[in-house]
């Protein structure tokens, strides 16, 4: 059972870095890695490694969702520009997924702001913002999900050194 929670992890593991920047939960599934991990007998994470890592995760999905309407209105963009980085990073998702959304926050936010009646160099400034926002959330869950797989492989690594030298 060990060996099996153990690949499991390493797929979550995986899995959770490939999606800090595809259409699926990347930190939640590095998390769960961590938890496949910490019940084998090869690695047990105390409670405060695995409190902080959950904590982390929980925010990163809570600013993962409100970094492209932050960058957004911090360019200067409204409640339409919001909206539509928001409705275009959803539909951007059916599409190439990391180019889909990047493309469609970017495009729903510039959308947004014209429909609002924004001259266009502002809408394409409330844009920009929108897709600094979405980057700096994609910059995020990839630093936790690859903090949660060096974290895991190193407390792995030291099992495997213990055991064989």
């Amino acid at each position: 059972m060990d060996i099996i929670l153990t690949i499991l992890a390493i797929g979550l593991l995986l899995g959770g870095l490939a999606g800090a920047v595809l259409p699926i939960p990347g930190p939640p599934l590095s998390l769960a890695g961590m938890f496949c991990l910490h019940y084998t007998r090869f690695v047990e994470f105390n409670k405060s490694t695995l409190v902080v890592f959950t904590v982390l995760t929980v925010a990163m999905a809570i600013f993962d969702y409100y970094a492209p309407v932050w960058g957004t209105k911090k360019f200067g963009g409204s409640k339409y520009g919001a909206i539509g980085s928001t409705v275009g990073l959803l539909i951007g998702m059916f599409f190439i997924p990391a180019v889909g959304m990047l493309l469609g926050a970017f495009l729903g936010a510039l959308i947004g702001e014209l429909i609002n009646g924004a001259d266009f160099s502002k809408a394409l400034k409330a844009a920009i913002g929108s897709f600094i926002g979405l980057i700096t959330g994609m910059v995020g869950k990839i630093a936790l999900c690859l903090a949660m797989l060096l974290w895991s492989g190193f407390a792995l690594g030291e099992y495997i050194m213990i055991m064989f030298f």
